[in-house]
């Protein structure tokens, strides 16, 4: 898989594009953390209260909260995903014996649907789900927390990946 650039937005670009450009580059940091390692690298945990943060749990997470924020939140869709379907914390990060490779798929596949339902909606729109606080959710405050929720998880990558092996690098 071929990482994505790691591009900040035009200093001078519009909001959309402000805002997209951001979390795009942010996504590619999640990627580019992950480039080069092995599976067994990818699955290593080193914090025990803590042990299903890894780098390969956190490319899962950052699947699903893409999916919990768009699809479920901003479209209403069902409620579905690995912390809906297992009453089990940190369900989303469990993914022992799953490929990095796979995860990575999983991801860049979901951000592509992400981007797809971003496209076609106006900032100000308001989710449509029944819970969450959805109606009260726009799309542009959807972008902002995952623009933050993206950073802050990339930083714990940025972490993690130097401890697995001395890899550094934010940007």
């Amino acid at each position: 898989m071929t990482t994505p650039p790691r591009i900040r937005p035009p200093r001078t670009a519009d909001e959309r594009t402000q805002l997209l450009g951001w979390l795009d580059m942010q996504r590619a940091v999640i990627a580019w953390k992950c480039e080069g390692l092995s599976d067994a690298d990818a699955h290593r945990s080193f914090l025990p209260t803590s042990p299903q943060m890894t780098l390969a749990g956190l490319v899962s997470h950052m699947r699903w909260v893409e999916h919990l924020w768009f699809e479920i939140v901003l479209l209403g869709r069902p409620a579905q995903g690995p912390r809906f379907d297992e009453d089990v914390e940190d369900a989303d990060m469990r993914v022992e014996g799953v490929p990095l490779a796979q995860l990575l798929k999983d991801y860049a596949r979901q951000c592509e649907v992400s981007n797809e339902i971003i496209a076609a909606h106006a900032l100000d729109d308001t989710g449509r789900h029944p819970d969450f606080n959805a109606t009260s959710t726009s799309l542009r405050w959807i972008l902002f927390h995952m623009i933050e929720e993206t950073a802050r998880h990339a930083g714990h990558m940025d972490t993690i990946r130097e401890l697995v092996d001395g890899a550094k690098g934010y940007y």
